[in-house]
C-alpha cells in the first residue's frame, strides 16, 4: 500500500551538484498542489483510497456528474482525478491539500506516467527484429518474415510480435530517489529518467518494493 502520494507534471531534466562535487541528473516535477476530493471507506466502498485532485476546472469544462460529485463533497471541480490505495484513511479529510513537502529527500519512489506516443511502427522499432539483408536481390528487409506454420495448426500463435502502435501506454519506473524538495515552488526532484512528455501527468508515490538498505560488514582484522 501507498503511504506517500501526490499527482505532478514533468516540466524536464536537469543536473544538480552535491555537497561532495557528484552530478546527479535529475527530473523536475511541478507537484501539486493537490486537494483530496474523496476518502474512500473499507465499509462503503469495499477499498480503502485517497481521491486527488488536480488542476482546478471551470463548471463548463467538466461532465455532470463529477460537478455533482464535487457539489456534494463540498469542493472545486478538478480536470484531472486519481485515486490512490492506501492502508489506513486516518488523517485525511476532504477538502485538504497536500504539496511537494508530502516527501523528503531521501525517499524511494515509483513514478507513473503515459509515455511519448510514437505511432504504427513495425517489428524492427516496435520489437527490436533484426532487419534483412539490403542486397543480392533480397525482398525482405524489414518485413517481420514467417509468423506462423502452413498446415498445423494453420494460425497464428498469440503474442507474436508484429507492427503495432508503438508508446502512449502507461509507464512505471520503480525505486527512484528523491533528491531535492524546492517547497516555494512546489518543485520534486527525482534522481534520473521519467516517463512522458514535457507536461506530462505523473503520479508519485511511495516504492512497494523498496530496496533494503544494505548492512554495514564488519572490518576484516
Amino acid at each position: 500500500m501507498t503511504n506517500k502520494f501526490i499527482l505532478a507534471r514533468k516540466k524536464g531534466m536537469s543536473q544538480i551538484f552535491r555537497e561532495d562535487g557528484a552530478v546527479v541528473p535529475v527530473t523536475v516535477l511541478e507537484a501539486g498542489p493537490c486537494t483530496i476530493t474523496g476518502v474512500r471507506d473499507q465499509k462503503r466502498d469495499g477499498y480503502r483510497a485517497i481521491q486527488l485532485g488536480f488542476v482546478p476546472a471551470r463548471d463548463k469544462h467538466v461532465n455532470k456528474p463529477q460537478r455533482v460529485a464535487a457539489e456534494k463533497a463540498g469542493v472545486k471541480p478538478y480536470r484531472v482525478l486519481r485515486e490512490f490505495r492506501i492502508e489506513a484513511t486516518d488523517g485525511y479529510e476532504v477538502g485538504q491539500e497536500m504539496t511537494a513537502t508530502v516527501f523528503e529527500i531521501g525517499d524511494v519512489v515509483d513514478v507513473i506516467g503515459r509515455s511519448k506516443g510514437r505511432g504504427f511502427a513495425g517489428t524492427i522499432k516496435a520489437h527490436g527484429f533484426a532487419a534483412g539483408v539490403a542486397s543480392h536481390g533480397c525482398r525482405n528487409i524489414r518485413q517481420p518474415g514467417s509468423i506462423g506454420q502452413c498446415a498445423s495448426p494453420s494460425r497464428v500463435f498469440k503474442g507474436v510480435g508484429m507492427p503495432r502502435h508503438f508508446g502512449d501506454s502507461q509507464v512505471t519506473v520503480k525505486n527512484l530517489t528523491v533528491e531535492g524538495v524546492d517547497e516555494e515552488r512546489g518543485l520534486i526532484l527525482v534522481r534520473g529518467g521519467v516517463p512522458g512528455a514535457p507536461n506530462g501527468l505523473i503520479k508519485i508515490q511511495s516504492a512497494k518494493t523498496a530496496p533494503a538498505a544494505k548492512a554495514e560488514q564488519p572490518e576484516a582484522k
